[in-house]
């Protein structure tokens, strides 16, 4: 029988800021015990949500018998869990719209049950950060779409530089930034080339607009006036590098033949095309007249890969969407350093970056802090919750074609290249006139609030494995384990903050959620099973990952 809830209580979101030792029996060296590491199932719950797209009773478990860094590397050398060739399998006789579900479908499947969980949460990370959208030209080019963000996964732990290399040739950006089919300047028919992926290549990618020291701060001149890193003439010169590129395999630079192969494939040259000038570049670079597309571009991105602001402006953009909206100054440092040498002598190192993030002591406060954590994305908390109860569906798909309107955001479906949000968004108040930012907020407004609150409602009062009228494609949770325990409100409550908190609940959150259950009758055991998931999702403290 379906749900029926017995009381209504809506809670709205709000922002919650080895030891190893070896012995001897009388002189006979014993091998030395497996290190040990003082990590409580809380600590783990914290690591976790900033490495995974959930945090899991077991993998807490197993993270606190290997360590952090240990599980780190561990995660770094699983193979990439992919989304195209699940595409690619499917007939492409159905409509694009239909395999833009699809594409959501097997990013699902990757982020809830994919065993390279690190490697998917750093991918989505610079999906925010390089981005491209469904939302727009791309709408129908799911298959692009798809191997960009497959892209993205391969490349999380690479190096930099060939990542900037690869989201500049792939076509999903060439169309969603105007690149593809850039072409040289013709005065007389009044062709200028297109300056979109120059200007937010470094704007958005790589150096920002102004420039900045190692820890993030901004460099001031003698007027106390922060200093741009470019100008008109730069972006000009970088949008004559990106001309000539297009489609590869077509057979015309102008309007070029697009296909579902050529899709994924990195563009190709067409020296016709390319301006060969000399061109301006960064911090006094002019690339000489008469060089080859190729070399133009790849001159263009090393210009790019070694300015200085580079290293601090992916640190904090990866610090945010990993760890905690407002890092100090030393953490940014010490990520940026280890960007421009990851003590190899090799600059660009994400994986070193990565691991860098998530072992910074601040990353792993011993207490709370004021400026501790961040907001969860909506996404990120869907993910947590359908990994901690099970979801599925009968169809065993996770078709869920209005993610995007439900939560505020969806995979490649931000609303614009500026992402779902601002790295610089603070919300009027409290947090705006400490001079600290809250990104995720920006689309936490009362409208979406609401969606997501009473999804979340639907979630648990129907769309849970107690519900026999399901549809194949209803994506549902399983809580038969809480329904057997709900007679006893205290153990119910410790086992759904168990695996939502890591049993790190406030006595408030808990008096609250007793108080609620000892209303409901115990005969009602799968309402009080659902009251108690209900309102501890819809609570600041599941909203707000430390």
């Amino acid at each position: 029988m379906t749900l029926k809830r017995s009381t209504l209580l809506m809670t709205s979101l709000m922002l919650g800021l080895a030891a190893c030792g070896g012995s001897s029996d009388g002189g006979a060296p014993l091998s030395p015990p497996p290190p040990t590491f003082s990590i409580t199932k809380a600590e783990a719950f914290q690591f976790l949500n900033q490495t995974t797209f959930g945090a899991l009773e077991a993998e807490a478990n197993r993270l606190m018998t290997m360590g952090h860094e240990a599980w780190i590397d561990d995660q770094m050398a699983k193979p990439a869990s992919l989304n195209l060739p699940f595409l690619q399998s499917l007939p492409i006789e159905q409509p694009m719209g239909q395999m833009n579900v699809d594409r959501i479908d097997i990013w699902f499947r990757n982020a809830l049950h994919g065993d390279d969980q690190l490697r998917q949460r750093v991918a989505f990370a610079f999906s925010e950060i390089f981005v491209v959208s469904q939302i727009g030209a791309l709408n129908n080019r799911p298959y692009s779409t798809t191997s960009y963000y497959d892209m993205l996964i391969v490349n999380a732990f690479g190096n930099y530089r060939d990542l900037i290399e690869k989201v500049t040739l792939h076509p999903a950006m060439g169309v969603y930034l105007s690149m593809l089919s850039n072409e040289k300047p013709d005065v007389e028919n009044n062709i200028r080339p297109d300056e979109n992926y120059a200007r937010e290549l470094m704007q958005l990618f790589s150096i920002g607009l102004v420039e900045l020291n190692q820890d993030g701060s901004r460099i001031l001149d003698d007027l106390g006036q922060a200093i741009p890193t470019y100008d008109q003439s730069i972006i000009e010169g970088f949008a004559h590098v990106y001309t000539g590129w297009t489609y590869a395999n077509t057979g015309r630079f102008r309007d070029p033949q697009r296909s579902l192969r050529n899709d994924v494939l990195p563009m190709s040259l067409w020296p016709e095309f390319h301006d060969t000038g000399a061109k301006k570049l960064l911090n006094g670079v002019t690339i000489p007249a008469g060089r080859s597309g190729e070399q133009d571009l790849a001159d263009a991105l090393d210009n790019i890969f070694n300015h200085p602001n580079v290293g601090p402006f992916i640190a904090i953009r990866l610090i945010q969407r990993l760890v905690t909206s407002n890092p100090s100054p030393g953490y940014v440092s010490r990520v940026a350093g280890l960007f421009a040498d990851n003590g190899a002598g090799i600059r660009g190192d994400l994986g070193a970056v990565i691991k860098a993030i998530l072992l910074d002591d601040e990353a792993r406060p011993l207490e709370h802090m004021e400026l501790d954590g961040k907001i969860k994305e909506p996404l990120i908390r869907l993910t947590q919750l359908w990994r901690s109860y099970d979801a599925t569906s009968t169809s065993g798909r996770y078709a869920f074609r209005s993610i995007n309107v439900v939560l505020g955001q969806g995979p490649l479906q931000a609303p614009h290249v500026f992402n779902f949000f601002s790295p610089f968004y603070a919300p009027p108040g409290e947090i705006r006139d400490s001079n600290l930012v809250a990104p995720e907020l920006e689309i936490a407004t009362e409208y979406q609030n609401t969606f997501i609150t009473n999804f979340m409602f639907l979630q648990m009062f129907r769309l849970n494995s107690t519900n026999p009228d399901l549809r194949d494609d209803n994506i549902y949770i399983n809580f038969e384990a809480e329904i057997s325990i709900a007679a006893d409100i205290d153990q119910l409550i410790d086992t759904v903050a168990g695996k939502l908190l890591g049993g790190d609940i406030s006595t408030t959150l808990r008096n609250e959620i007793a108080g609620m259950l000892a209303l409901i009758p115990e005969t009602e055991a799968a309402v009080r099973a659902a009251e108690t998931i209900y309102l501890i999702v819809t609570s600041p403290e599941y909203a707000y990952q430390r």
